[in-house]
């Protein structure tokens, strides 16, 4: 888990994770689109409505795992079927969006603007929230392509749509995405205001935010300098995940603390976090290159040189296989690779 900047988590969010928390992630690629996106909507679909199923139709929101778009999606084609059938436009609008965001996710940018179009096509003057959602896809897809200004302008009428429709949790996760396309003064006013409306709301949707809210700030007041106030944030993301019940939430926001406390010199505390966070993922059996790296990190910075060494050997190999990493974190990479001992170094 390594600091990240998002927009994303601008935001600054461990790579690994950026799908757990709903924040969107920053892969960033040439844009491969030479549309304009504020061209004409795609002409009208019809809506079949020659056989409504009898059984109400899923809250597929609930289907989510952002750290398995693949799977995620396949779901939320499997029923594209029922939703054309049901006759229900609002329903069917919804459900193209998802899909577009498992599309954006990897990296499918060009079958994600696709399906928007298709989604845009259905909108009519009273889907408030339908054109809400497609704005919000379009506005993160321009973000993970590194196009922030195009993003910003696209989200805003996305917030302004969202509260046309009353529906908290498309304002909040708006006014965090402008937050990701921002920087300095304004990418904290944005995080602020969207977890102002967050913790103001009722909306169950809009309050499960918190958790990347907190941790979005606590990486702003980061590179802010302001290491206290990221801490305190960070804490705040811990704890809220840990109460949620959420595991990979409470990993990330325990993670994201032991890094603000390398960062204020606090090296032993940083390391007791960090080797907790070693035995969870043994227990479980799973890899995490920026639970190694950060264990070099701190070791390193203790003159423990030695000892530190197979730790950056053993994140070099596991972020290595992370595409995403490779391609945005190249210098990093590079600093591991030396760090390990090179590329002769013993295993």
């Amino acid at each position: 888990m390594g600091p990240h900047s998002t927009a994303s988590a601008g935001t600054v969010r461990p790579v690994r994770f950026a799908a757990l928390l709903g924040l969107l992630l920053a892969a960033c690629v040439p844009c491969r689109r030479r549309r304009e996106c504020c061209a004409p909507p795609a002409p009208e679909i019809a809506v079949s409505r020659a056989s409504i199923p009898s059984e109400p139709l899923p809250d597929f929101l609930t289907w989510w795992k952002f750290g398995d778009p693949a799977g995620t999606g396949k779901r939320f084609r499997d029923l594209l079927p029922r939703a054309e059938a049901s006759g229900d436009r609002a329903y069917l609008v919804r459900l193209l969006t998802q899909i577009a965001r498992t599309e954006g996710l990897q990296e499918q940018f060009d079958a994600a603007h696709a399906t928007l179009d298709r989604a845009e096509g259905l909108l009519t003057p009273e889907l408030h929230e339908g054109r809400s959602r497609v704005l919000l896809e379009r506005g993160r897809a321009w973000n993970s392509v590194k196009s922030p200004a195009r993003a910003k302008l696209i989200l805003l009428e996305a917030l302004e749509a969202a509260r046309k429709a009353g529906d908290d949790d498309i304002v909040v996760d708006a006014a965090h995405m402008v937050a990701i396309t921002e920087t300095g003064d304004e990418a904290l006013r944005w995080n602020l205001e969207a977890l102002r409306m967050a913790e103001a709301s009722t909306n169950p949707r809009a309050r499960k935010w918190l958790g990347s809210l907190y941790n979005n700030l606590g990486w702003t007041h980061f590179g802010r300098g302001e290491l206290e106030r990221g801490a305190e944030y960070h804490k705040r993301s811990w704890d809220w995940n840990v109460a949620e019940k959420r595991e990979g939430g409470a990993r990330i926001g325990k993670w994201s603390y032991a890094r603000m406390l390398r960062a204020l010199g606090r090296l032993d505390e940083a390391l007791a976090l960090q080797r907790e966070l070693l035995a969870e993922l043994e227990r479980v059996k799973e890899e995490d290159g920026f639970v190694y790296e950060e264990l070099g990190e701190v070791l390193l910075a203790q003159g423990k040189g030695e000892e530190a060494t197979p730790w950056f050997r053993r994140a070099h190999a596991a972020l290595s296989a992370d595409p995403v990493f490779v391609r945005d974190e190249a210098k990093r990479l590079q600093r591991l690779l030396e760090l390990g001992g090179g590329p002769e170094a013993p295993k």
